[in-house]
C-alpha cells in the first residue's frame, strides 16, 4: 500500500472493526469471547470484517481456516464482505517493505535466538530485547535467510512526534502517548520479515491490514496491549491512520491462566461434538458488553 497522509480514521458514524484470527488451531472459548465482544461494541451499525492472519506459514493450516469459518457460523458471529487471507496479500507487504528499506528504517538480521540470548538481551514487554547485533547492515548485504527487522531508534527519528492514541477498553481507558524510551529499551527492533521462512511478521501485516480495510477500531485482548505503541509507530512511520483501539479482558480458567492454543484450551468443536449449545457456551463465558461503543 502507498504510504498516504497521516489521518485520523473516518469519522462518517459507522465503527469498522474486525475479527483476525490465525488458522494455526481450532478456536477455544477465549476466541468466542473475543468475537461476541467485537460484535457487541460494534452494535447494528457497525461493520464487522473478518480476517485470517495466516502469515506463519509453518503452522497455519486449511482445515483450521475451514474449522474458523464453520464455528463462527455456529458461533452466531456475523461478517461483512469477503474474508481477508493475509497470505494472498504478500505483494502489499512486500511493497511496504521495500519502502521502509528505501528510506533506511529496516535492516537484514541473521540472528537466531540462541544468538540472542548468549549477546545478553535483557527480557522486555514481547520477551528478548534485540541487542542489535546487526543493526549496522544495510539492505545492501541482505542474504537469503536473513530476518528483517526494524530500527526503531530511527523510525523514531523519521515519525517525529508520535501521536496519542485513544483506549476505550477496561483496563487502560484514556488518551496514551507511546514513549519512545520504552519502544527502544523495552520493545526493541521487531522482526518484520522473519528469517528463513521469509514469513511477514504480525507487527507489519496486522497494521497494514487494518489500514487497506479502513478499521477505525482495533477490538482484541489484553495480551496485545503492549503492542500498541510499536504498531502505532509503524502506522505513522508509514502514513496509515491510528485507529481507535479497545482491549478487553482476557477469558481464564479456574486457576486463573488465560486460554491459548499453546496451552491446549479446549476447543470449540469439541463443546460442539459434546452437544453443548451455543446458548449453553456463552453462558460459559464472562458477560459481554451491553453498550456498543460510539463511532
Amino acid at each position: 500500500m502507498p504510504r498516504a497522509t497521516r489521518s485520523s480514521p473516518p469519522n462518517d458514524g459507522v465503527i469498522v472493526t474486525r475479527f483476525a484470527p490465525s488458522p494455526t488451531g481450532p478456536l477455544h472459548l477465549g476466541h468466542a469471547y473475543s468475537a461476541l465482544t467485537i460484535q457487541a461494541l460494534a452494535g447494528d451499525a457497525g461493520r464487522v470484517l473478518l480476517r485470517l492472519e495466516d502469515t506463519d506459514s509453518t503452522r497455519s493450516r486449511p482445515e483450521f481456516a475451514a474449522q474458523i469459518v464453520d464455528d463462527l457460523n455456529w458461533l452466531g458471529f456475523h461478517w461483512q464482505g469477503e474474508v481477508r487471507t493475509q497470505s494472498t496479500h504478500r505483494a502489499a507487504y512486500d511493497a511496504a517493505l521495500d519502502d521502509l528499506g528505501a528510506r533506511g528504517l529496516i535492516y537484514p538480521c541473521s540472528c537466531t535466538r540462541a544468538d540472542i540470548s548468549r549477546a545478553g538481551a535483557k527480557l522486555g514487554l514481547q520477551g528478548l530485547v534485540y541487542p542489535g547485533t546487526c543493526r549496522h547492515r544495510p539492505m545492501s548485504e541482505a542474504q537469503d535467510g536473513d530476518a528483517l527487522r526494524l530500527n526503531v531508534a530511527r523510525a523514531l527519528e523519521h515519525a517525529g512526534a508520535l501521536p496519542a492514541f485513544t483506549e476505550t477498553g477496561p483496563l487502560h481507558a484514556g488518551t496514551h502517548q507511546p514513549d519512545a524510551d520504552t519502544l527502544i529499551n523495552c520493545i526493541g527492533d521487531p522482526v518484520l520479515r522473519r528469517r528463513s521462512t521469509g514469513d511477514i511478521a504480525y507487527d507489519l501485516a496486522c497494521p497494514h491490514d487494518d489500514a487497506a480495510q479502513g478499521v477505525t477500531h482495533v477490538i482484541r485482548g489484553a495480551d496485545l496491549w503492549d503492542s500498541t505503541p510499536l504498531h502505532v509507530l509503524i502506522q505513522t512511520v508509514m502514513g496509515w491512520p491510528v485507529p481507535i483501539y479497545h482491549h478487553h479482558a482476557l477469558v481464564t480458567d479456574e486457576t486463573g491462566r488465560r486460554l491459548a492454543k499453546i496451552d491446549r484450551s479446549k476447543a470449540l468443536a469439541r463443546y460442539r461434538d459434546e452437544g453443548v449449545s451455543r446458548a449453553e457456551l456463552i453462558a460459559m463465558l464472562p458477560p459481554l458488553p451491553i453498550t456498543p461503543l460510539a463511532p
